[in-house]
C-alpha cells in the first residue's frame, strides 16, 4: 500500500509530502528515538507522539515516513529538517492505539 492511498483512506492530514507514491508495508509505534534506531524496518510508517527535529533525523536515516498522533504539529525544525531530507509526515487526530488497530485493518502489520 502506499503512502497516498494510506492518507485517503484514513484520511490522514498530509504536513510534509516527501514521497506520496512510496509502498509501505510495515509500521512501528514508538516514541524512544533509540528504540525506533533499533527495531523500526526501513521503509516503515512510525507512528509517533514525539514532534521534535530529531525525529526527522531519524527518519531520514531510517527510511521511514511519520505518522503524528493525537492532532500533533512537528515543530518549524523538524518541518524543515523533513521537507531537507524529503521524510513524509502525516497527522492523524487519533491517538497512537486506534490508529495503529486502522493502520492493521488496511494491511499494515509491525516489524517482525
Amino acid at each position: 500500500m502506499t503512502l497516498r492511498e494510506l492518507v485517503e483512506a484514513l484520511g490522514l492530514e498530509i504536513l510534509e509530502a516527501g514521497n506520496l507514491d512510496r509502498e509501505v508495508t510495515q509500521a512501528y509505534a514508538a516514541d524512544l528515538l533509540s528504540d525506533v534506531l533499533a527495531h523500526a524496518a526501513p521503509g516503515s510508517l512510525w507512528i509517533t507522539l514525539q514532534n521534535h527535529a530529531n525525529v526527522a533525523a531519524v527518519a531520514a536515516l531510517k527510511e521511514l515516513a511519520v505518522l503524528l498522533v493525537n492532532g500533533r504539529r512537528p515543530d518549524p525544525d523538524m518541518l524543515q529538517r523533513a521537507r531537507e531530507h524529503k521524510v513524509t509526515v502525516l497527522s492523524s487526530h487519533l491517538p497512537a492505539f486506534d490508529i495503529a488497530g486502522r493502520l492493521y485493518q488496511a494491511g499494515l502489520r509491525g516489524a517482525q
